[in-house]
């Protein structure tokens, strides 16, 4: 084992450090959002069909999403464990298996878009014309999703060593280059051909192209700490991908079920109207706004967790989830204000037609209840995950949409009244928080309570 200087997450007073990493984390991924909302203002000016098109996209891209970031959250834990435990080695057999497995997720998802594109919009009862707009638009960020993967790699792998003010500089980076070529992409300014919903998906993959190559070149350049080896991404150690996956795939399952809930509801959603799919589409994107800081709080603090773990630093471990927990429920109530006090004004944002505020106003209000318990459910989900118990963040993600929400949204609609569908997101919350709080009592007595100092 080889004698390496201890790194800053062992040792910083924990409060500073989770600032210190989870901030950086936290304003790119509010970028991100931004970026998600102005994406979908610009698509909604072609029309509501076009805001149709990109929301009923949604289960698809999620599936992408989660596929990449949970092969990223099963590398970074392995990697800051690694890391934690001075075993270099490990570190870099972490990163470059790791590297390999996003290769292989960015195959599968090539050859969707290639072939599966229109059966999808087809399975989900969609309008030809709605259908015709999605096939532009998912086709493109499908084929060419190389991007995201590589992104969610290189960044991750700057996390893991508690480089996080670098991956902001790259999400930032990535969102901003989004952003600015959405509208010219879009409608076809500056002498930019018009593109129209096309424009959209072709402005996102050159932003995660960038961002990918601009978060590579800093690894290079600045994480010291993790060496990229070709000869370790083509023959892949067997022995480390099991270990990445036994994290990873709980991961990328509970991020999927999201994809499946999804799909369900659209499809008893489109039972009532198109607009109702829209505004479940823009409920989306909006609350992107809230849960994105908590994201980037989880990002900063499953580094300090996982390292912690490793070192067996029990106190520094405890402390930084109860300090992520308090920040996390702080911006979560902080979003249900500003949704009770204005939602028809972020509706019309999207251009928002009467009959979509009509629905939508009364959607955001009642899912937005599920706010106040949602911030911890996250923190715990990811703690789960930082301790490579995947498993238990697992049990919450299905219990929440699969077990609780689906069905709960699907009895909720027969009694033909749209409004009553959108309970079905605070009841699933209150059962995914009862199911974290037992897991976490639970992993606490097991394998913390345990630990020395």
């Amino acid at each position: 084992m080889e004698n390496v200087q201890e790194n800053k997450m062992g040792t910083m007073p924990v409060n500073r450090l989770l600032i210190s990493m989870a901030v950086p984390m936290m304003i790119s991924m509010l970028v991100q959002a931004l970026y998600n909302i102005v994406d979908s203002i610009f698509v909604a000016r072609i029309s509501e069909d076009a805001l149709t098109a990109v929301s009923l996209a949604f289960p698809m891209q999620n599936l992408m999403i989660a596929v990449s970031s949970g092969l990223g959250v099963g590398m970074n834990a392995v990697l800051s464990r690694s890391l934690g435990q001075k075993n270099m080695k490990a570190v870099d057999k972490s990163a470059n298996n790791g590297i390999f497995l996003e290769a292989v997720g960015y195959i599968i998802f090539l050859l969707l878009g290639l072939f599966a594109v229109r059966l999808f919009y087809n399975a989900q009862d969609a309008s030809k014309e709605i259908a015709d707009l999605g096939v532009q638009y998912l086709s493109i960020v499908l084929i060419f999703s190389f991007g995201i993967f590589g992104q969610f790699t290189f960044e991750r792998m700057l996390q893991a060593t508690g480089r996080t003010l670098l991956t902001m500089f790259t999400q930032l980076t990535g969102a901003l280059i989004n952003i600015i070529l959405d509208p010219i992409m879009i409608f076809g300014l500056l002498g930019c051909p018009k593109f129209g919903i096309a424009g959209a998906a072709i402005a996102t993959v050159i932003g995660q192209i960038i961002a990918a190559l601009f978060a590579f070149i800093l690894n290079i350049k600045k994480n010291h700490e993790v060496r990229i080896i070709p000869k370790q991404i083509i023959k892949p150690d067997p022995r480390t991908i099991r270990t990445i996956l036994a994290v990873g795939i709980p991961s990328m399952i509970m991020a999927a079920i999201g994809s499946v809930m999804t799909f369900g509801l659209n499809k008893i959603l489109i039972v009532f109207s198109s607009t109702a799919v829209a505004v479940f589409g823009v409920y989306f994107k909006l609350q992107s706004f809230v849960f994105m800081p908590v994201f980037g709080l989880n990002n900063g603090m499953v580094p300090i967790v996982s390292y912690n773990y490793g070192a067996g630093k029990k106190d520094r471990m405890m402390k930084t989830i109860k300090l992520a927990v308090c920040y996390a429920i702080g911006i979560m109530l902080l979003g249900f204000a500003l949704i009770q006090i204005i939602p028809d004004k972020m509706l019309l944002l999207f251009d928002a037609s009467e009959n979509m505020l009509a629905i939508g106003v009364p959607a955001l209000k009642i899912i937005s209840i599920s706010f106040i318990a949602a911030g911890a459910s996250v923190v715990l989900s990811s703690t789960f995950q930082a301790l490579g118990n995947g498993v238990l963040s697992m049990m919450m993600s299905i219990i929440r949409q699969l077990v609780v929400l689906l069905p709960a949204a699907y009895v909720l609609s027969l009694f033909g009244d749209v409004n009553l569908v959108w309970w079905a997101f605070p009841i699933a919350e209150v059962a995914s928080i009862a199911v974290g709080l037992i897991a976490m009592r639970h992993l606490y007595n097991k394998i913390i309570k345990p630990m020395g100092q």
